[in-house]
Parts: structure tokens; C-alpha cells; sequence
């Protein structure tokens, strides 16, 4: 699903480029969204098993995904709702996610833990989007 960027001024469509931990143990997760025009958002301090879930969605034979994210297909189903897309911006110091379902009505759940909207995004293979600010140039291109 392509975003018209006219709608979404603010924001860049991103590509998880790069999922990993920060730590040994994989405790902390961290990923690299990266933007059609080569900038990317480095994100971390977010729980490793949450970082699991989104590299297992982007394998063909992925682990089962867990029981919320059944859940949460579910409601939808019974609801007449799809997941469209998922907006990442900063709240004060941290990472927030608005999720946007369209169907039988609109919906939009905001605030929420952006690493979590991401591993939905990933999970539905929908657009994740950034909001411009966050983006920096790539250290491969300085």
C-alpha cells in the first residue's frame, strides 16, 4: 500500500532495514528504519523479544506470532476493520505510535508504544511512517 505523501506532509514511509539488540543477552532490541530517500531512524531501548517478533515476521517461516497479535486480528475481523498504518513520532522523551484502522468506520488508537505499532506494521506488512524530524542522514552517506 503506497502513502501519497500530499496526506502525510510530516511523515516519511520507512523500511525496517535492520533488526538486532544492543545488549549480548538480547534483553534490548533496536532497529534501523530507513526512508526511500536513504535517511534513516535509529530506535532502541525497547524490549528484545519485541525485536524477535519483528524479525520473525519478516522470515517466510517465521516463529508463530503471539497471542495479542491473534487477538488484535480478531477484533478486526469482528469489527470489519483493517490495519492500515502505523505513525511514529516523539511524545516529550519518548517513542509514541498512532495506529490507523479503516473499515465499517475509522479508528485511530494513539499514544501508544511505538515499538509495539512497529512490530504490528511489520506483522501486517503495512506502512510504518516516521515523522520527518526523527530522520537523519545515513552514516554510510556522510
Amino acid at each position: 500500500m503506497e502513502i501519497d505523501q500530499a496526506q502525510e506532509p510530516d511523515y516519511d514511509s520507512v523500511k525496517i532495514n535492520y533488526v538486532g539488540f544492543v545488549d549480548p543477552y538480547a534483553v534490548e532490541g533496536m532497529v534501523v528504519l530507513k526512508a526511500d530517500n536513504g535517511k534513516e531512524f535509529h530506535m532502541r531501548a525497547f524490549s528484545g523479544e519485541v525485536a524477535k517478533h519483528i524479525s520473525s515476521f519478516s522470515e517466510t517461516q517465521g516463529e508463530a506470532p503471539p497471542s495479542i497479535y491473534k487477538m488484535i486480528e480478531e477484533i478486526c475481523e469482528q469489527s470489519e476493520l483493517v490495519l492500515v498504518k502505523v505513525k511514529i513520532y516523539e511524545s516529550g522523551e519518548v517513542l509514541r505510535a498512532n495506529l490507523y484502522f479503516t473499515g465499517k468506520t475509522d479508528l485511530v488508537l494513539r499514544n501508544y508504544r511505538a515499538s509495539d505499532a512497529m512490530a504490528l506494521g511489520a506483522f501486517y506488512k503495512i506502512p510504518i511512517l516516521v515523522r520527518k524530524n526523527l530522520l537523519k542522514e545515513s552514516v554510510e552517506a556522510e
